[in-house]
């Protein structure tokens, strides 16, 4: 049987209820692409920390190059950049101290060929994770990154070592540190700026602790969506 339809009364066509909804034309504004930036990373972690940053007219492709040697990430950076010029370039990446004099080398080496492309770096000298810790406390002792790892599983009661690494908290590690009452991202970028300025004339192998992300991070603020 065809479904009953309820009778209207003619005073009541006109309500507002009652009315069709017409299709609204709504002005959808385009933000122009004013900038690209490419970042080039040697992890997971770092990866995902930037894509989280939600700018507005800056198209930012971060790339995660995996385990490879810091010289070898320059060079295929080399490579994605030729295949498509972006306005700026960042290098992502650390050192582990517990390598020995090969690291060393390795990230002096990729450091100086990076500026030498008119590159930027934001290495770190233990770990990346040191910009994670600034974000809570200021240190200027030379920490390797178990240090960094059992700090920042207190503070965020998980076992860091072991899950910090996942995909899942590494895709929100931001919102993560931005929410956390204990946590500030202004301080970090302070607290890092004293430690480079502190340790920028010495060999970039040398500079422990120090870690250049707040650069990046300071350009990405300049372009949050508001």
């Amino acid at each position: 049987m065809p479904k009953k339809t309820r009778a209207i009364k003619v005073t009541d066509q006109d309500k507002a209820w009652n009315r069709k909804s017409s299709p609204t034309a709504y002005r959808v504004e385009e933000i122009p692409i004013n900038k690209t930036i490419l970042i080039v990373c040697e992890g997971q972690t770092e990866e995902l920390y930037f894509k989280s940053f939600q700018v507005l007219g800056v198209r930012v492709d971060a790339v995660n190059l995996g385990g490879q040697s810091k010289l070898k990430l320059v060079e295929t950076t080399e490579m994605i950049q030729s295949d498509e010029a972006r306005d700026e370039v960042w290098c992502v990446f650390d050192m582990d101290v517990r390598r020995g004099e090969a690291e060393f080398s390795d990230f002096d080496n990729a450091i100086e060929r990076a500026n030498s492309l008119g590159y930027r770096v934001a290495y770190s000298n233990d770990a990346f994770e040191l910009w994670f810790y600034l974000h809570f406390e200021y240190t200027d002792a030379e920490n390797h990154r178990t240090f960094y790892y059992q700090e920042l599983g207190k503070r965020l009661d998980l076992n860091y070592e072991k899950d910090g690494k996942r995909f899942d908290f590494c895709k929100k590690v931001y919102g993560i540190l931005k929410s956390h009452e204990q946590s500030s991202q202004e301080k970090a970028i302070e607290r890092a700026r004293i430690l480079f300025e502190e340790r920028s004339d010495l060999p970039y192998h040398q500079q422990n602790p120090v870690t250049k992300v707040f650069g990046l991070v300071e350009e990405l603020n300049r372009n949050l969506r508001r």
